[in-house]
């Protein structure tokens, strides 16, 4: 590895225990009972220590799509066909998407960049186009890409969070677009995990039981493949069998721990991709929050793995940084608790408890 292309192992920001422990004491002071606000409470401390700041806040969140196409849909592991995550990209930057419509709703900046997808070259307005492949070869009988090409997709990451942090922004959401990328995500969790596709394996955009098992038996397959290969090298498993997009947002992770920028993870793809991130940098995890823990099956698995308290459960499973971008909301909401709740001595309110 030359100078060049190791900036993903630079160090990561350390959060501010003061600011911290200055919102710790600034909730016990708030007119309620002590932690009766709960998850509100812990979302509102642990920004405050990501911003470094008693009084967090979320005024300018940051939404980038990262869209990829998937070699391995070749072995018919999806209900849709390949061409619609172009048609998605369209979709996405003329506003009928679902996370265009909540990027609107939060006056969120939304960015949408095409990694490498299938097709003539195009021109849409507000699509970024950086075809590192057009789309990673199939995974079930080869590597997904070049170590080369995962690096250019991570680097494709760290230029949105930079860019993201220039522009002001104050909370990051990453989103992906790929037809087959629940497989690629499954495949990546059963090499990160060593564990078993049938445990991490789920109906994706809506296969049946019979494409399900299928899908089993191409990522079993496809791991006893990488396996020896890959040896608990997170770099040289998202290569292996991840994909360009999955690899951008591991690459956006990485680098928002290390400017300093609050992470909100999304679904399961988003999920594995901050558990490379992790394997990467392990400190990187202090700067996720999660938001929600989505409707596929092996989402719980790599939560726990990640130690993580999703915001909400609403049995969301479209992906594009829907559920995060949901979550929003609830972290304004903790915010603004925070932030404009009078205290005991504001409110002429005693906080003493009757004495036993």
């Amino acid at each position: 590895m030359t100078e060049q292309v190791t900036w993903y192992l630079e160090p990561i920001q350390q959060p501010d225990l003061d600011a911290k422990q200055q919102a710790e004491q600034r909730q016990l002071q708030l007119t309620k009972p002590t932690g009766a606000l709960g998850d509100l409470e812990t979302t509102a401390i642990q920004l405050a220590s990501l911003q470094g700041t008693v009084h967090p806040e979320i005024q300018q969140p940051w939404i980038t799509i990262f869209a990829g196409d998937h070699g391995v849909v070749e072995e018919n592991i999806s209900a849709y066909p390949q061409a619609v995550t172009r048609q998605m990209l369209q979709n996405f930057a003329s506003g009928g998407a679902a996370i265009s419509v909540i990027a609107k709703h939060h006056q969120a900046h939304l960015q949408v960049v095409d990694c490498g997808t299938v097709g003539d070259a195009y021109d849409y307005v507000g699509v970024e186009r950086h075809c590192i492949r057009a789309g990673t070869a199939n995974f079930a009988q080869q590597t997904a890409m070049t170590e080369q090409e995962c690096l250019a997709a991570l680097e494709l990451g760290k230029n949105s969070a930079d860019l993201a942090k220039a522009q002001g922004s104050d909370i990051f959401v990453a989103g992906e677009m790929g037809i087959g990328n629940t497989c690629s995500a499954s495949a990546l969790a059963c090499l990160l995990l060593n564990e078993s596709a049938q445990q991490l394996t789920g109906l994706g955009t809506g296969i049946n039981i019979e494409q399900l098992q299928h899908k089993i038996k191409v990522i079993d397959q496809a791991v006893k493949l990488h396996r020896p290969h890959v040896v608990n090298d997170a770099l040289k498993i998202l290569a292996a069998v991840g994909g360009l997009e999955i690899a951008a947002m591991t690459g956006a992770y990485l680098r928002c721990a290390q400017i300093g920028l609050p992470i909100v993870v999304d679904g399961f793809i988003s999920s594995v991709a901050a558990l490379c991130a992790m394997r990467i940098q392990p400190q990187s995890r202090e700067w996720m929050l999660f938001g929600h823990q989505s409707a596929e099956y092996g989402h719980q698995r790599i939560l726990k793995e990640l130690a993580a308290q999703p915001i909400l459960k609403m049995n969301l499973r479209l992906g594009e940084g829907s559920g995060a971008g949901a979550a929003l909301s609830m972290i304004q909401l903790a915010c603004v608790l925070h932030n404009q709740m009078a205290t005991f001595a504001e409110a002429a309110v005693t906080g003493d408890k009757v004495a036993d």
